[in-house]
């Protein structure tokens, strides 16, 4: 793959189906091993338990077959996708150089008890350091920390950064972002240098997820748009403005949206901030989303105008693989598309260099 021809994919998955059935009980320590996630058969369908709780699907022909993968007409066993090798190979099938990995699902891992929880976040953690190290240069999947504390957090963005991660997975729809304690999150991230990831699945209140369901249809298309409510905490209480090493992603999170929601953020300034009475923001918020903020999209009609809007800078393109909405394994014709009329500078730094840049890729 000729480095000028290089794609960088910047949101792509690991699901909790695709991954390997013992990975927590080989992993957790002994003690939680029985309480851990593992996988029960229920006749053709498999599912994770935890701690007597079901908490998502495990593989199986029915979710090998809902990916872009099958759709490809690609043999998948379900885990296909967190296999390094078979992965790389759909990687260069779709000139995608490296790519940045979300995982083990847009809900995290939904389990009551939270120590249990981080220790298996950390678990999971540890897998995925070693998924990466099959090519370094190539594979990025990250790391999600846990968020019953500020101080679990801030350990495990440190600890993950000595395992060599490139950025983590901070769910802010589990704590609220604009919450004073929290700084030394911020302050950690800025230390660390290890871009911070909000991703998509959080925030609706009444669609619920569900395949083969009217309402997958309506999560899908309402879920980037929940974005709005963190991504303006961050701005307002001054998280981003006191620390200005801080790198956010809104990951999934769309761009078609963005350009009136910074127009709206600055006009609320404008109107509120200088009256509060906590903090006072100086900026706009549209220079700290310039300085600081990135946002990650698929497939965009309206790229051409919106982009400039927003700032080429500022949009990292994905393939989303392996999700049914994937661009898998057509991603070169599909940019094509979304990139009409932008010249090949706007398109090289929007499906390239930012994520290059951003991750430290090589």
């Amino acid at each position: 793959m000729d480095q000028r021809d290089r794609l960088y994919s910047c949101d792509d998955h690991l699901d909790l189906w695709n991954l390997p059935p013992t990975l927590w009980t080989d992993r957790l320590p002994q003690a939680l091993r029985e309480r851990g996630p593992r996988v029960v058969e229920e006749g053709e369908q498999r599912w994770w338990r935890c701690d007597g709780a079901t908490i998502g699907p495990s593989t199986g022909p029915r979710l090998a077959q809902y990916s872009a993968i099958g759709r490809a007409g690609i043999a998948d066993d379900g885990y296909r996708a967190s296999t390094p090798s078979l992965r790389l190979v759909d990687m260069d099938l779709d000139g995608i150089w490296a790519s940045v990995i979300y995982g083990p699902s847009i809900l995290g891992l939904p389990i009551a008890d939270r120590l249990l929880r981080a220790e298996c976040l950390r678990s999971y953690n540890d897998w995925t350091a070693e998924f990466n190290a099959h090519a370094p240069t190539r594979l990025a999947a990250l790391p999600w920390l846990p968020v019953h504390e500020p101080a679990a957090a801030v350990a495990e963005l440190e600890r993950v950064a000595k395992l060599g991660h490139r950025g983590a997975i901070v769910s802010p729809f589990e704590f609220r972002c604009g919450d004073p304690g929290w700084e030394a999150l911020w302050s950690a991230a800025e230390a660390t240098r290890l871009p911070l990831s909000f991703h998509i699945g959080g925030g609706l209140t009444q669609v619920k997820p569900t395949v083969g369901s009217w309402e997958m249809a309506s999560f899908s298309a309402c879920a980037p748009l929940q974005m709005d409510e963190p991504l303006s905490m961050m701005m307002y209480s001054g998280a981003l403005e006191r620390h200005p090493g801080l790198r956010l992603v809104l990951a999934e999170s769309g761009i078609g949206w963005i350009p009136y929601f910074l127009g709206r953020l600055d006009q609320a300034a404008a109107k509120h901030a200088g009256r509060a009475q906590d903090y006072r923001l100086r900026a706009k918020p549209s220079e700290l989303f310039r300085r600081q903020v990135w946002a990650t999209f698929e497939e965009e009609p309206l790229g051409r105008d919106v982009i400039p809007r927003i700032g080429a800078g500022n949009c990292m393109w994905a393939s989303d693989y392996p999700h049914p909405d994937s661009t898998f394994p057509n991603s070169r014709a599909a940019i094509d598309e979304a990139f009409a009329g932008l010249d090949a500078a706007t398109v090289r730094k929007v499906t390239a260099e930012n994520c290059a840049a951003l991750y430290g890729f090589a």
